[in-house]
């Protein structure tokens, strides 16, 4: 029933009141109840209509600027060697990429080992398409540095079991590493153990995951025009107002995040820096020497390393002894992966499109259910508006012919 022709079922209040009547009855209070409900339920579809019709818009204007994006990446890629070479011609990048797999691949029976060997085998990775999707990579592989001391030394301070960590984007890639039967026992034949069995290794002892979409993200600004979106946090302060001699930075901003994950975002819009490095780092700093480091105590908060091996692993906790030989470490910074200005921002704006488009895709999910709904309550109400209008009509009309049968 369309609402115009609601319009033309209401009651005049003339006919409402013919009779002496000072009050609606019940039934014209109902039929008004009725009818404004319809009309309510109405303006709620024509809302949300134009609510869809106004996504699909700007969906649309999204999808197209991505396709142009795209365009210009490719041209970029037709006009240009897609390697990036040494004076040697040896690929740094995919020697880097063969770098981190080595030493992963190294400790074995591990699930970081396992997941490795695991992307060597695109068939047996698509057969779980949660797993391929929603996990990133090992913690050691997703980030790098420009210095093989501080390499060394970030990742003593996180430990072998932290730089072996997997990365997964949601809750539901940690889900499909590993299930369990109905006993609580870990199910041997699916999951990372499923895929290690199939590879001939044993998954051995616990691992560690990390899912993005949990974490606490950095919720403060970033570093103006940096390619690398480093975070703005302040320089410590002494209680005298100085900046502590000797401090070189944050440990969270001394990561090269890989060019691979460089524009990666979470469904709410973090990226890897806020979210898995702040987490693993949050203002964790860095000095030249121990002596500098020691005397910056009273302004460190959450730790602090110098490069001549100091590790304060939080405020108080000193860690003394010799260093630990951690073999899994962050690569170096490779001299000659850099890439022209306008490619980089090309694939920023992509990045961030294409987290646009999901997020209005999202919404567009959202209102048609909302959309659905109310159809839905919109056809039951004029339904029972409908009866309302038959089961009137025939009380009208039994007065009408009980009349005509006592008048014979």
């Amino acid at each position: 029933m369309k609402l115009d022709e609601i319009d033309k079922c209401r009651v005049p209040k003339d006919e409402m009141q013919e009779g002496g009547l000072s009050h609606e009855d019940p039934t014209n209070l109902r039929s008004k109840k009725l009818q404004d409900d319809l009309q309510t339920l109405g303006t709620k579809l024509q809302l949300h209509e134009d609510n869809i019709r106004f996504l699909r818009t700007l969906k649309d204007k999204l999808v197209d600027s991505i396709i142009d994006l795209q365009v210009t990446l490719g041209k970029y890629h037709a006009s240009s060697t897609p390697k990036i070479e040494t004076q040697d011609g040896a690929d740094t990048q995919s020697e880097d990429k063969l770098s981190d797999q080595k030493q992963i691949l190294q400790e074995e029976n591990s699930a970081a080992s396992i997941l490795c060997q695991l992307k060597t085998n695109p068939k047996m990775l698509a057969s779980d398409p949660t797993l391929s999707d929603d996990v990133l990579g090992v913690v050691a592989e997703l980030g790098k540095v420009d210095d093989s001391v501080l390499s060394s030394l970030l990742s003593e301070y996180l430990g072998t079991e932290t730089m072996l960590a997997i990365v997964c984007k949601t809750y539901n890639g940690v889900k499909s590493l590993e299930k369990y039967d109905k006993e609580g026992c870990i199910n041997k034949t699916s999951g990372l153990h499923g895929f290690g069995t199939s590879l001939g290794k044993t998954l051995e002892g616990r691992f560690n995951v990390i899912s993005l979409e949990t974490l606490r993200p950095y919720a403060g600004d970033f570093v103006a025009n940096d390619p690398q979106k480093r975070l703005d946090i302040p320089n410590p302060r002494l209680p005298n107002g100085d900046c502590p001699a000797g401090f070189i930075g944050y440990a969270v901003n001394m990561i090269n995040i890989d060019r691979t994950y460089l524009f990666f975002l979470t469904a709410s819009g973090y990226g890897l820096r806020e979210t898995l490095f702040y987490s693993l780092f949050s203002c964790l700093q860095i000095y030249k020497t121990r002596t500098e480091m020691l005397q910056a105590v009273p302004c460190i908060t959450d730790g602090a390393l110098s490069l001549d091996g100091g590790i304060i692993k939080r405020s108080g906790l000193f860690c003394l002894g010799n260093r630990d030989d951690v073999k899994v470490r962050f690569s170096k910074t490779s001299t000659n992966s850099s890439l022209p200005d306008h490619y980089t921002e090309s694939e920023r704006q992509m990045k961030e499109m294409k987290w646009k488009k999901e997020k209005i895709l999202e919404d567009m999910r959202r209102e048609q259910a909302l959309l659905d709904s109310t159809r839905l309550n919109f056809e039951r109400k004029r339904v029972e508006f409908v009866q309302f209008l038959a089961e009137t009509a025939a009380r009208q009309q039994t007065p009408v012919a009980m009349g005509r049968s006592a008048g014979r």
